[in-house]
């Protein structure tokens, strides 16, 4: 017998359904439900490698966390990492198969998947208890209704009750309920069970007539209304928005332990990948981390991380056009620390040959590590582990490139030369003892009197991040009419409005 499940959609992107998934695993798993996370399609420049060495989107990895599970690929069967603005890598069952433009995927290749979507979902539902399926942008994108796999497709396909999720803090939540609903089909109607309203601000009793009108408008109950709350917006998916938008985006900062506070710049290069890495350096009391775009915003930088990117040459470029490759330069002359990381680590070598990602064969990289990259077709996914600087780091790799590194000190499976290191290894400061000696050199090289607190454990701060999101569900939706939900399967007999019509 197949456990149960729920569909989380959205009324928009960043409507918060990877959070409310989150925390309806987490409120699962703490009342004893054996739950797994799943989303059959999802386009992310963030991603992780599992146990078995499949590559998912990191938000999956992160709700499998929330379960208290190890992830799988069968959490996230399909995975499309964008390379440009038409065009993404197709990760199928955690193993690239080609490169696809917009058009030729949504124009057939996508509805061939709907197939291997179902299975997945139908081996965790075989297994779990319940699982809690994710969907992605809006259900009502009625131009892609036809070879949709992830919001309705999916939800028809497996008899799921659908919860979509709204954004009351950008405004129009009634207007964006109502409007999912109506443009969907009769029959994708009936399949939604209800709304659930996220990041209210205010007194709930003046939101309350509106969730009634809605009822009497739609027929369908609001199932929760979620207060705002800071910092719950964990392993985000879209690395590309941050790149684009071309603005600052600083963490907050608790009070350090010594006297000095640590400043990290993060180059915000364009297809920027696994950003999601300078989390920890961000979790540290006393480090501040922004993600900049211009060179003079490198000058009172204590440390400069140039973060992974699916297109490398590209990133080589931004990075020229800016004047940022030479403010890098610059630094690494002057022994101020730098970091590369992935991509950030590649183009930081002497020279690169990629006839697979940019197909641009030689291209001069910035020069400041003796390293040489040739992309190679087959993609290199691990978890490696090993020591650097007397401590113990894990980490996992995602890259085409393969670096021949001819000289520096070694680190991890990269260099050092001076006060310039660079890797591959994704998420080695997540490393708590490795994390706090790597910021005490870059102290000591930056002349700041920094001390990294002791005791932060960036696995206990995740955990209390899930938690609170638990906490969240728990406390301000209807548990026991959710639960119901996720118990019954997908509603029947709902009235619908009809497409395109007023109530």
């Amino acid at each position: 017998m197949n456990g149960g499940g729920l569909l989380v959609a959205g009324t928009t992107s960043d409507a918060g359904k990877s959070v409310v998934t989150a925390g309806i695993c987490r409120w699962l798993v703490r009342q004893g439900v054996k739950v797994a996370p799943f989303k059959a399609q999802n386009m992310s420049l963030n991603s992780f490698v599992t146990r078995e060495g499949a590559e998912i989107g990191r938000a999956q990895a992160m709700q499998a966390q929330a379960c208290r599970i190890e992830p799988t690929a069968l959490m996230n069967p399909v995975l499309l990492k964008p390379g440009g603005e038409r065009s993404s890598q197709v990760v199928l069952l955690g193993r690239p198969v080609g490169e696809m433009s917009a058009r030729g995927y949504h124009g057939g290749r996508q509805q061939r998947l709907l197939g291997t979507v179902l299975d997945c979902l139908e081996q965790l539902r075989g297994t779990y208890d319940a699982v809690i399926c994710e969907g992605a942008g809006s259900p009502a994108e009625i131009n892609l209704r036809r070879t949709d796999i992830v919001n309705m497709g999916v939800a028809r396909g497996a008899g799921l009750p659908v919860l979509v999720v709204g954004d009351i803090d950008r405004g129009g939540v009634f207007a964006s309920f109502f409007g999912t609903v109506a443009l969907l089909s009769p029959e994708d109607q009936r399949l939604v069970a209800g709304f659930l309203v996220n990041k209210f601000r205010g007194d709930v009793s003046l939101l309350e007539p509106g969730l009634e009108m809605l009822h009497g408008l739609t027929g369908r109950r609001t199932y929760g209304v979620l207060p705002f709350r800071h910092g719950l917006g964990i392993d985000e998916e879209d690395g590309l928005r941050v790149s684009l938008r071309g603005a600052v985006r600083e963490s907050a900062v608790a009070a350090p332990v010594g006297e000095d506070v640590l400043r990290v710049a993060v180059c915000a290069v364009p297809l920027m990948s696994n950003f999601t890495d300078v989390d920890a350096l961000a979790a540290e009391p006393g480090v501040v981390v922004r993600f900049v775009d211009r060179p003079e915003e490198l000058a009172d930088a204590d440390l400069v991380v140039v973060p992974g990117t699916r297109g490398t040459v590209r990133a080589l470029e931004w990075l020229r056009e800016r004047g940022l490759a030479d403010a890098l330069g610059r630094r690494a002359a002057g022994g101020r620390p730098v970091l590369g990381i992935c991509g950030g680590f590649q183009l930081l070598g002497e020279h690169i040959e990629d006839d697979v990602e940019s197909r641009r064969g030689h291209v001069d990289g910035l020069g400041i590590l003796p390293v040489r990259v040739r992309f190679a077709r087959e993609k290199t996914l691990a978890r490696p582990a090993g020591q650097a600087l007397g401590e113990r780091v894990e980490g996992y790799e995602i890259h085409h490139g393969v670096a021949e590194v001819l000289g520096g000190d070694p680190f991890l499976d990269g260099c050092r030369v001076g006060q310039t290191w660079g890797t591959h290894w994704h998420g080695s400061l997540e490393s708590d003892g490795f994390r706090r000696a790597f910021l005490r050199e870059v102290a000591a090289a930056a002349g700041r009197r920094f001390t990294p607190a002791p005791d932060t454990s960036f696995a206990a701060l995740r955990e209390e991040q899930l938690d609170r999101l638990g906490d969240l569900i728990e406390q301000h939706a209807d548990t026991d009419a959710l639960w119901r939900l996720i118990e019954s399967g997908a509603p029947q007999g709902l009235p619908f409005i009809p497409p395109g019509a007023p109530a």
